[in-house]
């Protein structure tokens, strides 16, 4: 059996839309029951197994088993995924995702596609996927991939930029932690895969950054 995890959350207000950061790498949005996440890659691990890269078989088999916990935890009936849900061509990664999502009969999924989800149509309609070429809009909230420079009307919500911080400790240590980056008109998701490396070098003007560790939430 797995060890359960650590769930802790923290609401936050979003245009007129409160949202929850969680430090499990996921959003929830309780008012439309939905946990909003990005960059899963999922296909990735096998991807360059193939490619004789020796990275663990149970990468994609950690990650699933996390968003089962976070489903199941928040009774989240849909997942809004902002991109890059797969990660390359179909492999048996994919198999096993096909198979994990037959514990879930009413889980929706929608997602925006990112710049890796170049599978064909026919491959989401397989997988009940509602696919958004560029945007979803819900409300005050605008869900795409990339990060948008451009104030608008709505609060955006993005991924692929795999955010996250140094923080300085005594001496010479640092350490890297993911974070959620927030402004006033926007929002940029971690990566949900542990599989993925994190972005310092890039960061939104007048952001506040939520960092997590496996035992909570900070704000820098």
């Amino acid at each position: 059996m797995s060890k359960p995890l650590v769930i802790i959350s923290k609401k936050i207000l979003c245009k007129d839309e409160v949202l929850e950061v969680t430090n499990q790498r996921v959003l929830y949005w309780e008012a439309q029951k939905s946990l909003i996440l990005s960059d899963l890659h999922i296909g990735k691990s096998a991807h360059f197994q193939k490619s004789g890269i020796p990275i663990p078989k149970d990468v994609l088999t950690t990650d699933l088993e996390r968003l089962k916990q976070l489903i199941l935890h928040f009774k989240a009936e849909n997942l809004i995924i902002v991109g890059d849900l797969f990660h390359a061509e179909y492999n048996a990664d994919l198999d096993e995702f096909k198979e994990w999502l037959l514990q879930f009969e009413n889980l929706q999924l929608q997602l925006i596609k990112g710049n890796h989800d170049r599978l064909s149509n026919k491959i989401y309609e397989q997988f009940n996927i509602e696919v958004f070429k560029s945007e979803l809009n819900i409300n005050t909230l605008k869900f795409v991939h990339d990060p948008e420079e451009e104030i608008n009307d709505y609060f955006t919500i993005s991924g692929h930029v795999h955010p996250g911080v140094f923080i300085k400790g005594k001496g010479k240590q640092r350490i890297k932690l993911p974070c959620f980056q927030v402004t006033e008109n926007q929002l940029i998701l971690p990566a949900f895969s542990l599989f993925t490396g994190l972005n310092t070098r890039q960061s939104l003007k007048k952001c506040k950054n939520y960092c997590f560790t496996d035992d909570g939430i900070f704000e820098l």
